[in-house]
């Protein structure tokens, strides 16, 4: 914890992520704690789903004055007793109605996924399947720190990107184990007693396994480390068959506890191409927002990931959770001959909508699945995909995107960048343009 503490980074960045770098270090109780503690104040199973919803709204001012109240060293929960039932009850029984007829994303299918008789878009029934978690050590430093960002990668996506560097998940529905949500929650508090930074929610896209997301942290909320004794020996195995880590970590209280609780910051890492009702109930479980932007019109985002509306959508929650005061860090991957088109109207939006808000604009495109020719997927289609971008657009990006006031170097730069040189007033582009 110490090291993570100690990271360069947060003398830059600190105060763009407080509420993350509070939960992570355990200075705070992540949002789900706190949820814990406020009551719902209905009947859950006898009140149809609008009267749910109408009680969530309610209940959810309550929860925002609350951490409001937490985040200013007002009150402090270890004080507070929790409630029964909680709003994190209440969210998870909303998960399950809308399940019935889901609406999790923006594609609005509809079907009762409950039965399996129907799938949507995302290939999914009422189980979730879990490929991989791991330690993961490429995520941004702030995540990834010093023992990793705890990932959590679910099977299937409700895009199809023809350059998808994960299509052996995002495609394959059954990759993978099925997991329960006290399988999660289980996962959860391993990688946390192991010291692993945030819980990481990805894919593939989390998304479509919101329902088994919600109830995970609700378990998570009331079971805390009692969690993992009430798993048999047989549960324990098949959790621990799709582990990726490739080194053995030691458990450690120290790395997991606000009091006598677990604690853990709950991170969205997401396509961000859900509906207003999904990010609504997100917004009280997730401590920090890891959204992807790619496309800056939606022709290229229908024609390349298969996904209407795709502008619309993505601008609007990545508006909805910078208005909310929210910690995120936007990522942006770069495509080949997708400039013009895509890269500078996103950043663009971004400066004008988001100012001051961290960006990852990423280098590490390369063409896959669709798009690389070696592949026995390719598409010639996609032939203008087929090429990593070149050392002059990725200047150019960063050069506009240095020109629109984003705040992006840091973040974008800081696996190739001398920390020695940081009070250098020098733009970091110009520093590392003989890297590309």
């Amino acid at each position: 914890m110490e090291s993570f503490l100690r990271l360069w980074i947060w003398r830059y960045i600190k105060h763009k992520l407080p509420w993350y770098y509070d939960v992570s270090t355990n200075r705070k109780p992540a949002k789900y704690l706190i949820a814990s503690r406020v009551r719902a104040n209905i009947n859950l199973r006898d009140s149809n789903e609008g009267e749910l919803w109408r009680e969530f709204d309610e209940v959810t001012k309550e929860f925002l004055d609350l951490w409001g109240r937490v985040r200013n060293g007002e009150v402090d929960i270890r004080n507070v007793p929790k409630s029964e039932p909680s709003l994190l009850d209440l969210i998870t029984e909303i998960a399950r109605r809308m399940l019935r007829h889901c609406e999790f994303c923006e594609w609005r299918c509809r079907v009762d996924r409950t039965g399996g008789r129907r799938l949507g878009v995302c290939m999914l029934d009422s189980v979730s399947r879990v490929s991989t978690y791991f330690h993961h050590l490429g995520e941004e430093l702030p995540l990834r720190g010093t023992l990793g960002s705890g990932t959590i990668f679910f099977t299937s996506c409700n895009m199809r990107c023809a350059f998808c560097q994960n299509a052996d998940i995002s495609r394959d529905r059954f990759n993978g184990v099925p997991v329960t949500p006290r399988d999660l929650a289980s996962i959860i508090v391993l990688l946390r007693l192991e010291g692993v930074h945030n819980i990481n929610w990805v894919g593939g896209e989390p998304t479509p396994n919101l329902h088994n997301i919600v109830e995970a942290i609700d378990l998570l909320a009331k079971h805390g480390m009692k969690i993992l004794d009430q798993l048999g020996e047989e549960d324990y195995e098949h959790i621990l068959s799709v582990k990726a880590d490739f080194l053995p970590y030691n458990f450690n209280k120290g790395w997991a506890m606000y009091g006598n609780e677990v604690n853990v910051p709950m991170l969205w890492n997401s396509n961000f191409y859900m509906t207003p009702e999904s990010l609504r109930l997100l917004r009280v479980v997730m401590d920090i927002w890891l959204p992807d932007f790619k496309y800056g019109n939606d022709k290229c985002a229908f024609r390349i990931s298969r996904t209407p509306r795709y502008f619309e959508v993505v601008s609007r929650n990545h508006k909805v959770v910078y208005d909310w005061g929210e910690d995120m860090i936007i990522r942006h991957l770069v495509m080949p001959n997708h400039i013009e088109c895509d890269t500078k109207p996103v950043l663009k939006w971004i400066s004008d909508n988001m100012p001051g808000v961290l960006v990852n604009i990423m280098d590490q495109y390369r063409p896959e699945h669709e798009t690389d020719p070696h592949s026995s997927h390719y598409n010639p289609e996609f032939r203008e995909l087929a090429r990593r971008p070149s050392r002059d657009e990725l200047m150019e990006v960063y050069r506009y995107a240095r020109d629109l006031g984003l705040n992006f170097e840091l973040i974008s730069f800081e696996k190739k960048i001398d920390i020695r040189y940081l009070g250098d007033p020098d733009s970091l582009v110009d520093r590392l343009n003989g890297d590309y």
